[in-house]
């Protein structure tokens, strides 16, 4: 525990919110403990299965349930936040969008090309607020693409890998420059690996190459509809990613990126990034890996407009404003992105930007003081490895948080 930072965010969040997250962490233990992760993958399950015997992990029946002696001792072996390349404050040019939104016709739907990645390279290279980029479209060949970033783009860059050839090369690179990390949704709700991505999970965390662990658990779907209980379920699935990690090579560098959401029962349960709620329940996200001294990427300044409205530039300044006022170490999302984040807009990109380079702490709104609420650890213990649709702390809760 970092107990400078501990100090340093009761002061910006108050008391009862540090409070709650360092419960969220005890919480997050105990969903390891007690409900486990799902888990297929061989060379996972074995690395947990060697410390059956000392009583630190379990496996049944392709579930790995992981004690918290063991994960806090894996967190002895991370990195922490001052050995890591990307200094506190960095917003990115982050996420994956399907699409590019034409800006001229105002609208969404274009199809992705090789140009398009360049561009937001050497945008990003040349835009002073910018920190770093990930990919911000999806080429379908992930080696072109991660060479394209990394041929405009100086700063640190993100990537996925899911070959064996786009893990040679992003083994290259890493070699020539250091700054890059490879991104894994490790984890699909709920507390189930996602076996499309564990075998090269593997292989980079054996190839010592920084590894970026994101977790999306919903509130009001895969998790409970409160502040603490969506932060203790994304918690607990990044924890798992974490210790796997450390077991497979201990010391690589994992960077917490738990991206909890919340389903918005007006939009029929679907994820509402615009809300304010959304980006506190991030930047709170961020608090907690911070007191732990983890690296941490979390998501803010992006919204639910699908189209280049006053209101879609509002909120990428509300966001950025509430990361300023908060403090925040890495931000995806803050700049390009439309509804859902399926469409990428340059225009957006670069007003964004010089959003970036005079929003103040003082722009921020003002929101409510969280704290810990009982409910969503019975919610938890409750519907476990269910749905929370019809839980009662949702029926609960719905018009009284998370609202606009």
């Amino acid at each position: 525990m970092n107990n400078a930072q501990v100090e340093k965010s009761k002061s910006l969040l108050g008391d009862a919110a540090v409070e709650m997250l360092l419960k969220c962490h005890t919480d997050a233990l105990w969903t390891l403990e007690n409900l486990g992760v799902g888990c297929k993958q061989p060379e996972m399950q074995q690395a947990f299965k060697k410390l059956e015997a000392e009583g630190l992990a379990a496996v049944y029946e392709d579930r790995i349930f992981v004690m918290g002696d063991l994960v806090e001792n894996c967190l002895k072996t991370t990195p922490g936040v001052n050995d890591f390349f990307v200094p506190m404050s960095s917003f990115f040019i982050g996420g994956t969008a399907p699409y590019v939104y034409n800006d001229e016709k105002g609208e969404g739907g274009m199809f992705p090309t090789t140009e398009d990645a360049a561009r937001i390279a050497r945008i990003a290279e040349k835009s002073d607020p910018v920190g770093g980029m990930g990919r911000g479209i999806k080429l379908k060949d992930e080696v072109e693409q991660m060479t394209l970033m990394a041929e405009n783009c100086s700063k640190p860059l993100y990537f996925a890998v899911t070959s064996d050839k786009a893990l040679a090369r992003a083994v290259e690179i890493y070699e020539q420059r250091k700054n890059i990390m490879i991104v894994f949704c490790l984890t699909r709700p709920p507390l189930e690996v996602n076996e499309n991505f564990s075998e090269y999970f593997v292989k980079v965390v054996q190839a010592g190459l920084p590894t970026f662990i994101s977790a999306m658990p919903m509130a009001g779907i895969s998790a409970p509809y409160c502040y603490n209980g969506v932060l203790s379920m994304t918690h607990a699935e990044v924890l798992f990613g974490i210790c796997a990690a450390q077991l497979l090579n201990p010391g690589v560098s994992c960077v917490h990126a738990g991206f909890p959401t919340i389903a918005d029962p007006s939009i029929e349960y679907n994820p509402n990034y615009g809300l304010v709620s959304h980006n506190y329940l991030n930047l709170l996200m961020t608090h907690l890996n911070l007191m732990l001294d983890l690296p941490s990427f979390q998501s803010a300044g992006t919204t639910h407009e699908e189209n280049l409205t006053d209101r879609a530039y509002e909120d990428a300044k509300m966001g950025q404003a509430l990361c300023m006022k908060y403090g925040f170490h890495m931000i995806r999302h803050p700049f390009a992105f439309l509804r859902y984040l399926i469409d990428f807009s340059f225009e957006k990109l670069e007003k964004s930007i010089e959003i970036a380079k005079t929003v103040t702490p003082e722009d921020a709104p003002e929101v409510e003081e969280v704290a810990y609420d009982e409910r969503g650890m019975e919610s938890l213990r409750h519907t476990g490895l269910g749905m929370y649709m019809e839980d009662s702390l949702t029926t609960a809760n719905l018009g009284k948080i998370f609202v606009h």
